[in-house]
């Protein structure tokens, strides 16, 4: 393993097949110097052991150290690093992608899809955006609302009459486009990208949600804007994915 570059992207790679390992780290030594194999584990134990004096930006999360281990490292890692978290599966288990996802990962990615999409997908979840099948969006939004529901709070009706009206366009906007990125919502509020991110981290800490997923769950809940509409448009790369600010 590499001993880390600051200007690279540090990832930490938790599996427990040697094979997965070996195939991630040659993918990522492709790729240097963007990004860098500092550290591997084979066990979500090990991960935090070496993690004392590793510090990734990233970690890789094998979904195949077992479902329940994967979302309990998750929430865990989460809480022992700032590192962000991207799960790789080969699992068809759908719901592993909303628990994954609630219990803080930034990403989940198939391992079947090409070598450049999984970069990608390192890349994007490392710049701050959560990376998820386009199809798996839709459900993960159902199940976030299905967590919410029943926990409305006293506070929940102050929350959404402190939005300005700017702010509940975007709200409607956002969450009916949730696979639209800044410069999109920009673009058709005739904005700036700048003050569109401004606006949602106005509306995140207003509503105390954590992201586009979550805010889309509370609009839905709370009747601020009909069901989210996933577009089924390809984007111009042809990756059929949600990048979500």
């Amino acid at each position: 393993m590499a001993t880390g570059d600051s200007t690279s992207i540090q990832l930490f790679i938790i599996t427990p097949y040697p094979y997965v390992l070996w195939t991630l780290v040659k993918l990522i030594e492709g790729a240097q110097p963007a990004m860098q194999a500092v550290g591997s584990g084979t066990s979500f134990e090990e991960a935090l052991e070496r993690t004392e004096y590793l510090t990734p930006d990233l970690f890789v999360l094998d979904a195949n150290i077992g479902r329940e281990k994967c979302v309990g490292s998750i929430s865990q890692l989460k809480t022992n690093s700032r590192a962000k978290i991207l799960v790789l599966t080969d699992l068809r288990d759908e719901s592993l992608h909303g628990d994954a996802v609630l219990a803080g990962a930034n990403g989940v990615v198939r391992t079947e899809l090409p070598a450049q999409t999984i970069l990608k997908a390192i890349n994007k979840v490392h710049e701050g955006e959560l990376w998820l099948d386009r199809a798996m969006t839709s459900l993960v939004v159902k199940q976030m609302v299905g967590e919410r529901m029943g926990e409305e709070t006293e506070s929940d009706r102050a929350k959404i009459a402190s939005l300005t009206e700017r702010e509940r366009e975007l709200v409607a906007l956002a969450t009916n486009h949730v696979s639209a990125t800044g410069k999109v919502l920009a673009r058709m509020l005739d904005i700036s990208e700048y003050t569109v991110r401004n606006h949602l981290t106005s509306i995140y800490d207003k509503l105390n949600v954590p992201g586009r997923l979550a805010l889309c769950a509370y609009a839905n809940q709370h009747g601020l804007t009909p069901s989210c509409q996933i577009s089924q448009k390809s984007s111009p790369s042809g990756d059929r994915h949600d990048h979500l600010h």
